[in-house]
């Protein structure tokens, strides 16, 4: 079935027609959505402090959580207390409630405790972002809100948007859902602060590039006695992420030998069932957002994830800050 969906929203499968009906009905309701917001008959909250929303106008993943763990890295440098909400997609609640480190993937989704694990950042998830963010700031001394994703929750007020966009899968074929898969129009590209193009080579025509750089193999489990894996020998892969296929061709063009993949759904419930099928003695990697869900039974096993940290351009890091700059002026005035 995930097949086939790439098939209609990536290429050109005949069947994306019998869907479009359905998407210009989505169409007519986001629509009707947004114009309720403009006419204020539904009103926009802002919240104490500035919000910097990272987003996408597509379906499935685009890099959100790396360009999250970048802004946390560089607000802090700047001397800004960030925190961040977020959904909590994939978690068995809906309430808001803080993120700790001892939080689950059950409790608050995998992308959440991924972030806090990797920065200890204060954040907060529940599916009302407004209550989300105000508990988020009794609960801790923050001067700046990330949203991790929301793009499209309008009801929460913003400063900046920075939309994220896959570079080499783009708009697919530019229909809405669910003929293809964006969430808006391609007309929201005009809209945003900033459009961030993942594996880009250069920044070109208002994108800016934005390139994964490994941080290296880290062990799942600290009962990990196992060497760190060389390029040379055999590994499996696997991944339940939006864009399975990049973190291949990421390990791949780290230089290692990929012997096996397996492709998950994204945001998957892993448990110890879903490995039987692998060797015990062969390395396994995986991606840092599945770490986190595979930790408590992973053991001593010879497992590993790749932690990647985003990179961009002197030019953006120069841009985004004189308008992060700009937006907490205003806000004190």
């Amino acid at each position: 079935m995930e097949t086939l969906i790439n098939r209609i929203w990536y290429g050109r499968h005949w069947s994306r027609w019998l869907l479009w009906p359905l998407s210009w009905l989505f169409a007519l309701i986001s629509g009707l959505r947004r114009l309720a917001f403009r006419l204020g008959i539904k009103q926009q909250q802002l919240l104490p402090v500035p919000v910097i929303l990272v987003g996408n106008i597509t379906v499935g993943g685009s890099g959100k959580t790396p360009v999250v763990i970048y802004l946390i890295e560089l607000l802090r440098r700047q001397g800004y207390r960030p925190g961040v909400i977020s959904r909590g997609y994939g978690s068995e609640q809906t309430t808001a409630r803080m993120v700790t480190a001892d939080s689950t993937p059950a409790d608050v989704g995998d992308e959440p405790c991924m972030i806090v694990n990797r920065t200890g950042v204060p954040m907060a998830v529940g599916s009302d972002r407004i209550a989300t963010g105000l508990l988020l700031l009794q609960s801790a001394g923050v001067d700046v809100i990330i949203s991790d994703d929301g793009l499209q929750h309008y009801r929460l007020g913003r400063a900046l948007e920075l939309l994220v966009l896959d570079a080499k899968r783009g708009l697919g074929n530019g229909m809405l859902l669910p003929a293809g898969p964006l969430r808006e129009g391609a007309w929201r590209l005009s809209t945003v602060d900033f459009i961030l193009s993942n594996g880009a080579k250069q920044d070109a025509q208002g994108h800016y590039a934005m390139t994964l750089k490994s941080a290296g193999l880290r062990a799942v489990s600290s009962l990990n006695q196992n060497s760190v894996p060389t390029t040379a020998e055999p590994i499996t892969a696997i991944a339940g992420i939006g864009n399975p296929q990049r973190f291949f061709e990421t390990l791949q063009a780290e230089g290692f030998n990929l012997a096996q993949t397996k492709v998950f759904a994204d945001h998957h419930p892993y448990n110890v069932q879903d490995f039987a099928m692998f060797s015990s003695q062969q390395p396994l990697l995986m991606t840092e957002k599945d770490a986190v869900k595979c930790r408590a039974f992973a053991g001593d096993n010879n497992w590993w994830y790749l932690a990647v940290d985003a990179v961009f351009s002197a030019e953006f890091e120069s841009q985004l800050l004189a308008r992060v700059r700009t937006v907490m002026t205003n806000r004190h005035e």
